[in-house]
């Protein structure tokens, strides 16, 4: 389930962040006149993320600033379309393409639609990482920006951030680190003495990260950060009239009008956890991951299912080459268990949070029971989206898979 905060829904930390929404639910920091606080707010959300991604090292050059968005899509389209338009002043490109390794999230595929821009999407390496190689291969003179992730959604394993950095560096070009999941993960696991490779501002090379804030940030959903190397790269992303008859606008991301109460809860959040908080959160997820991974259930007592390369964080992702994996993914659905289904290759995965911190155990029971009831009784439960999912990994067209999901999406709203 993706449900980051541990405990109930009407005490701790939920009734914490409850109270602050609720508290600036009137607010709007379109208007910084009148709601003065909820901007300071923002600011300081901001600042207290960037300390956490190198802000505070000589190498990030000092002026690492961003602001708030509704949530990690939201950032990473406020990404795409500053470096868009930084690169065309920069190096007058007006036909812009962006490179993305095919584990990148599909926020990248919404910005290309959004932002008219040519998206070339690369395989991973064997180890499921951005391949490096590959996207040198794809840059050319239209090429505006390359992405890696810190960690990958699919697998949970870190891109090769550094050599990322190197490259983009060398060409002249934006590149944007998918932080979303890892923001508020890595920066502690390294202080816990986890090997957590270079992935923030600290690496030359990297322009801008998006964090999501409404992740292991633990704060209410619809906030996240996006974050540049300078205020340079910031100034394309601000929207700015001046010939309305409504009166001069500016606007800093793609909302107007902003709830300023869930601004309210990501600040409550932030400093009610602290540092302290975040280690023991990290500790603790971080533990959960490696006995998942480590703890002999996968490995061993398991021997049909296989851990897809070597996950760096909280998302441990498992394959099978002796059964369909959607068909245990349908049977843990029915246990009450709620796991991503995975492509290239077939595969779901686990988000390890605090709800799992007292149930993982029961989590891999009742993944060695659903392995075992596929094994006897193969083919797809009644109900169950096997057959979806493998049918539309099968159809080569994938044109008409998109129809299929539009259509699906029409008739749900």
């Amino acid at each position: 389930m993706f449900r980051y905060i541990g405990g109930s829904e009407y005490e701790g930390h939920f009734s914490l962040i409850n109270e602050a929404c609720s508290m600036f639910a009137h607010t709007n920091p379109l208007h910084l006149d009148v709601f003065q606080s909820v901007a300071r707010f923002e600011a300081e959300v901001v600042a207290m993320t960037a300390a956490l991604l190198g802000s505070k090292g000589k190498s990030s050059g000092g002026e690492i600033c961003g602001n708030m968005t509704s949530g990690g899509t939201e950032s990473i389209l406020m990404a795409v379309k500053s470096s868009r338009d930084y690169m065309k002043d920069k190096k007058g490109i007006k036909r812009p393409e962006m490179i993305i390794p095919e584990s990148a999230h599909s926020a990248y595929d919404k910005a290309a639609q959004y932002f008219n821009i040519k998206l070339r999407r690369v395989p991973v390496n064997k180890e499921f990482q951005a391949d490096v190689k590959a996207i040198r291969q794809q840059i050319n003179k239209n090429t505006v920006l390359i992405v890696g992730s810190a960690p990958g959604f699919p697998h949970g394993i870190i891109d090769p951030i550094e050599e990322l950095g190197e490259l983009a560096f060398s060409y002249d070009i934006c590149l944007h680190v998918d932080l979303c999941l890892g923001g508020f993960v890595l920066p502690f696991a390294r202080m816990l003495g986890y090997p957590i490779p270079p992935f923030d501002f600290s690496v030359k090379g990297v322009t801008s990260i998006s964090v999501d804030v409404h992740k292991y940030g633990l704060a209410p959903k619809g906030t996240s950060v996006v974050l540049y190397r300078n205020h340079d790269i910031r100034k394309h992303q601000f929207v700015a009239v001046t010939e309305w008859s409504g009166g001069l606008y500016v606007s800093p991301t793609i909302a107007g009008s902003r709830p300023g109460g869930l601004i309210a809860g990501a600040w409550a959040a932030l400093m009610s956890l602290g540092l302290e908080g975040y280690l023991e959160n990290t500790k603790t997820i971080m533990e959960v991951s490696q006995r998942i991974q480590k703890g002999s259930a996968l490995i061993k007592e398991i021997p049909e299912l296989f851990i897809i390369g070597r996950p760096d964080m909280t998302i441990v992702a498992i394959g099978s080459n002796d059964l369909d994996i959607f068909e245990v993914n349908d049977i843990m659905t029915s246990k009450g268990w709620h796991l991503n289904a995975l492509q290239r290759p077939n595969s779901i995965h686990i988000c390890v949070t605090l709800q799992h911190a007292q149930v993982f155990e029961d989590y891999l029971r009742d993944l060695r029971e659903s392995v075992r009831t596929v094994k006897e009784n193969p083919g797809p439960i009644s109900g169950g989206l096997a057959p979806i999912y493998g049918a539309a990994g099968k159809i080569p067209d994938r044109g008409i898979v998109g129809e299929l999901l539009v259509n699906y999406m029409d008739s749900t709203c």
